[in-house]
Formats: structure tokens, sequence, C-alpha cells
């Protein structure tokens, strides 16, 4: 078995490797054909400056100026956008206002409006030529300007504009599962499969880097919020894992591709899930290590039984041989075994009144340890749920210290200070049920109880509390007990539910109260698999669980806790859910 152990382990490993390989091979040809693909959807548009700028209608609208020209240039930039599929195209004079534009005839004309702001504009004038990525401040659509200047640097006479906008192009980038996206040299996304991440970025810009695309108007007034990834773990360059949530799913970890666009100072980026993969390459290696591996253990096992049966057959024959002798012995030295017998047997009554004396000590010994290891395995139990989420508080503290986000951490330390707060209650609580039972039954507000157990809860179901659904309720149900201790019974049975729910299509957790006559009933009910049959008899017996690395302790706690302020805890489970009921005398208001 050990070695069955070790052969699976290893091809866990090897598995996991050639996985991630083959998924970097598939999503590198992946992202090579966008980026080709990328390549020439900008190549079309580029020409048209360099072919407009030395065009003799637009150097007579220009230089003439006059209705006529500029008319015969709107017409001719209006033929150009549609037979060459560009979003738009228009020419400036040489200080910034359009003149002609290829949508003169639309409300939101270019035309009279000035560019003189634009980086494409006074890239062009400058240089001669400019690209510059913008959310257009007419028609508020993304896309590239591509300019060229009409002239020459020293009597420049305006700028030749073509806008590409890739609405196609991230329409047919668009998989389900995966992203693709550009960035520029800040790391702000351009382009993208994913609609919701464009002028999104790939980290916290710096303040002067937003100062300055605020005041270019380059992205409007998008957020520039971070992308929803984290957990990088680099592999080499241009390559990574990261964890990240794409709308509408679920958090995963996916291969992060990032390669150059030639001829432009961009980056293609490319995620591709790598859980899948991994899983379905591990279960295939694993199954050709079992389907060697069984046989052969087989045959050695054959040959073992075949070896041990000789050895048997050997052997029986020399015990043949020996029970004759052994009898004829054994008949001479009954009358002696029977002396020795009756002096055995008042030698070991003598014995056996000493060791009954010794015996009776070590049960009581041993009784006290046992109630001693329940107690300790209680406050193990107990303690577990604060503690899981210190810790959770901890890590965020850590990834938010490094983006520098004070706020947060400072609210996590509060959080981290009242939970050891709480730990130690509970360890208060539980030492005074050991000396004296109970703790006396105090007012509790039943909402309050229920919000304190949700917010233990909180990190350790990060993204699976939606399940969880709770009755508004009023501050007028007011029950007996002690709060710290309502709250541990509502972690058991909030965490039962929400663990039982891992494989439950639509989960639902409803919890609910309600006044009945001088009690409160609690209801937390889920839609589940419901508790197997086999530990349902002995759902309330200590250490008594159908959970890996369960104690078996948290019902038991929990019926006694209720038990102890005059209450009820009773349970309804099948296969179509399970159902807590809890009853709690009312409080006085």
């Amino acid at each position: 078995m050990g070695t069955i152990a070790v052969g699976l382990y290893g091809a866990g490993i090897y598995g996991r490797d050639a996985a991630m390989r083959e998924t970097e091979d598939q999503a590198r040809t992946s992202a090579g054909l966008k980026v080709a693909f990328l390549r020439a959807v900008l190549e079309r548009p580029r020409s048209l400056p360099l072919l407009l700028a030395e065009d003799q209608q637009v150097l007579d609208a220009l230089s003439q100026k006059s209705p006529a020209a500029i008319a015969r240039l709107d017409d001719k930039l209006e033929r150009l956008v549609g037979a060459i599929g560009v979003s738009v195209l228009y020419v400036t004079n040489a200080d910034g206002p359009a003149i002609a534009s290829s949508n003169w005839r639309e409300p939101t004309s270019f035309v009279g409006v000035d560019y003189s702001f634009r980086d494409y504009f006074k890239g062009s004038m400058s240089s001669g030529t400019a690209e510059h990525f913008a959310l257009g401040s007419v028609s508020k659509r993304p896309g590239l300007y591509i300019s060229r200047r009409v002239g020459s640097a020293d009597a420049p006479m305006g700028v030749v504009v073509v806008k590409a906008e890739f609405d196609q192009l991230e329409s047919d980038w668009r998989e389900a599962s995966r992203a693709a996206f550009v960035t520029d040299t800040r790391g702000v996304v351009l382009v993208s499969s994913i609609p919701s991440w464009r002028f999104m970025t790939l980290s916290t810009l710096l303040p002067n880097d937003i100062e300055d695309i605020r005041a270019s108007l380059q992205f409007g007034d998008a957020p520039l919020a971070s992308l929803p990834f984290n957990h990088a773990e680099p592999i080499r360059p241009g390559l990574m894992l990261v964890r990240a949530v794409l709308p509408g799913d679920v958090p995963a970890r996916y291969l992060y591709i990032s390669m150059p666009v030639p001829t432009t100072t961009w980056q293609l980026n490319y995620l591709v899930p790598i859980d899948a993969a991994i899983a379905a390459t591990v279960r295939e290696f694993r199954l050709v290590v079992v389907t060697v591996l069984v046989p052969f253990f087989l045959m050695c096992a054959l040959i073992l039984w075949w070896r041990q049966a000789g050895a048997i057959r050997l052997a029986l024959a020399q015990t043949n041989q020996l029970e004759l002798e052994r009898r004829v012995d054994e008949r001479t030295n009954d009358l002696l075994r029977a002396r020795d017998r009756l002096e055995a047997e008042i030698a070991g009554h003598k014995e056996t009144e000493g060791r009954l004396q010794i015996v009776q000590q070590e049960l009581v010994a041993a009784n006290r340890l046992a109630i001693l290891g329940q107690v300790a395995a209680g406050v193990a139990h107990e303690i577990n749920q604060p503690v899981a989420t210190i810790r959770a508080f901890a890590e965020n503290s850590l990834v938010f210290l490094q983006r520098k986000q004070a706020e947060i951490v400072n609210e996590n330390l509060t959080s981290i200070a009242a939970l050891t707060v709480r730990i130690g209650t509970i360890t208060d609580e539980l030492k005074a049920f050991a000396r004296k039972g109970r703790t006396a039954p105090e007012p509790v507000v039943l909402r309050d109880a229920i919000d304190g157990a949700v917010v233990l809860l909180r990190s350790r179901f990060a993204g699976r509390l939606d399940a969880l659904k709770i009755q508004a309720l009023p501050d007028t149900l007011v029950v007996k007990g002690n709060r710290i201790r309502l709250e541990q019974v509502l972690i058991n049975l909030f965490q039962n539910a929400l663990e039982a729910l891992d494989e439950t299509p639509d989960a639902r957790v409803d919890v609910s109260a309600a006044a009945s006559g001088g009690e409160i009933i609690v209801t937390v009910k889920d839609n589940g698999p419901g508790i197997p049959a086999v530990i349902r008899p002995v759902l309330f017996t200590p250490f008594s669980t159908s959970k890996e690395k369960g104690l078996g302790l948290g019902l038991v706690i929990s019926r006694d806790i209720i038990s102890d302020y005059g209450g009820r805890l009773l349970v309804d489970s099948n296969d179509r859910g399970t159902t807590f009921t809890i009853h709690l005398l009312r409080a006085e208001t």
C-alpha cells in the first residue's frame, strides 16, 4: 500500500506539471493568434492618415478653407469610412478644431470640435505622426486614434485623424471561462473580451499618473480600479499563476500569459483556467499507476501464497509426527498438572484480591482522565471558529498592507482584538461550566446572537454565506440565556448546514424565529442531502461524527447549552434536507 501511495503521489506531481505545460502551450498558441489578429486590425487603418496627408482634396480644404472644398472633403471621408470599416475620419486645422469629418451629417459631428488638447494632435504636430488610445470626447466610445501631420514641421497645415474601434475584435475574443485583454505601459486595460474590465488596471496607479490621465481626458471619468486578481505566483517572465474572479464565475486559479504586441507599446494578457485541466491530468496519470501496480501486486501475492501453502503442508507433516509424542507425554504429566493447577488456583485467589483493589483505583483515575479529555476537546472545538477568523483577518491584513490600505488593516486588527477577547470569554465560560455546570441566565436579544455567529463564520465561508437566508428579526425577540453560549450553538448549526451544502446546487439555509406562548422557537433548515442514517441514532453522542476531521462534540455541547437554560434542541432529517429546532424560554422585556 505504501508503494501505491508513493506512486499516486508522484503521479499527482507529474500530472500537475504535465497539465501546466500542455495548458501553457495551448494558451501561448491562442495568445499568439490573438496578437496576430490584433496586428491585422491595427495595420488596416494605419495607412489611411499617410495617404490622406498627401491627398489633394485634403490640401485644398486646408489651404482654401472654402465651403465647397470642405464639402467635397466631407463627402470623401464619409465614403472612405464605409469602404474601409474604421469608426471615423476627420481633419483638423493647425490650431486643433476639426474642419471636416466623416460623421458631418450626424448630431454628434466632430466638425468644429477643438482637439488641440489631445495627445495624438500634439504628437503629430511635433513628430509628424502619433497613435493614442482614448475615450472619445464627443462619442464617449473608446478607440485608437492614428494621426498624421499635413504639411511640413515648419509650415503645418493640419492633422488627419482616423479612429479605430475594437468592438468586433473584443466579441471575437470572447470565450467561456477565459479572458483576453490589452494593457498600455501604465497597466490600464484598453481592449478586453470582458467589457466590464475596460479601463481597469493591473495594479494601483501612482497619483501622478492618475492626474495626467484625468487632465488629458484619456479615459473620461473611469474609476481606474484594480483588476480582481490576487495571490500571484510568478513562474517565469510573462507567465504566472493568479487567483481571479471572472464576472458571473467563482474565484479560481488561472494561468496568466503576457506577451508584447509588435509595432505598439501594448501587452496582450491572456487568462486560462488551470484547475480542471490539472485535476483531469492527475486522474489520468493516477489511473495509469493503479492499472500497472495493482496487477503487479496481485502477482506477487499469488507467488507468496503458493510458497506459504508449501510451507504449511511441510509443517502439517511435522506436526502430525510430534502430536503422537505429545500425547504420550501429556498422559504422563496429567497428575502433575492437576497438582500444580490446584496450588496455582490457591495462589491466584490471593493475587486476584490484591489486583482487584489496584484495578478499582485505576478505574477512578481513568474516569478523571476521560472527563478531562472531553473538556479539553470541547475547548479546542469551541475556539476553532474564532482562531480561524483571526487567521483569515491576519492574512487579509498582509495583503492590504502591501496595497497600503491602512484603514482596512486597522479594521482587521480591531476585529482580531475583539476575537481574542471572545476566545478568553469562551474559555472562561467553559471553565465556569466545568465548575458549576451553567451560568446564570440573562435576557439576550436573539438577533444580536445570530449576527455575532454570522460574523465569526464570514471569513471561513467567504463567498458561500449568500446561501444563509436569515429572516429579519425584531428586537422584541428576547430569550433567557447567555449571548456567548447561544452564539456557540448557532455557529455549530450554521457551520454544519453550510458544510453539508458543499455539493448541493441552489444551496440554501433558512433561519427563522417566532414566539409561541412562553417560548421562542428558532429554526435552521437546509436543503442538503440530510444526515446519514447510521449517524442519526447517535447524533447527540460524544465523538460520533461523519466528518473526516470532526470531533463529534458540536451538537452534544449545543444540546447541553440549550438544556442549561430550560430549552430543547430537536432535529428532523431526510434526503431533502435537515431541520434543527431550538426551543428557548422567552425573557420578559
